[in-house]
């Protein structure tokens, strides 16, 4: 990547974006080549950086087949199912305590 120009924080100039903000616009970078930076500085801490990809050269992103959309629907599924009573819990499991609330509080409640 050699030298990107670097801009500050909300200093960017038109006809560049983030990876968010091509998202938001229906785009993906497309393997294209950071083109340059933007810098946010921070008092005790290195700056924040965000890189940034020419909005010309990007493309458009690509749609979403049925295989994906199956795929997605059985990994969210799966992270909703409690391992202890298998039901589907109707929330992401939190991971901090690995089952459906309910049995994390009878869990708790036993021991």
């Amino acid at each position: 990547m050699g030298a990107l120009p670097v801009y500050r924080w909300r200093l960017a100039p038109d006809g560049m974006a983030t990876r968010r903000q091509l998202r938001a616009l229906g785009l993906r970078p497309g393997g294209q080549e950071v083109a340059a930076q933007l810098e946010r500085p921070r008092r005790r801490r290195g700056p924040l950086v965000a890189y940034l990809y020419r909005i010309d050269r990007a493309k458009p992103v690509r749609p979403m087949t049925p295989a994906r959309m199956a795929a997605l629907a059985a990994a969210m599924r799966a992270r909703r199912t409690c391992p202890e009573c298998r039901t589907d819990a109707g929330y992401c499991i939190p991971r901090s305590l690995g089952m459906c609330v309910p049995c994390s509080d009878s869990f708790t409640a036993a021991a």
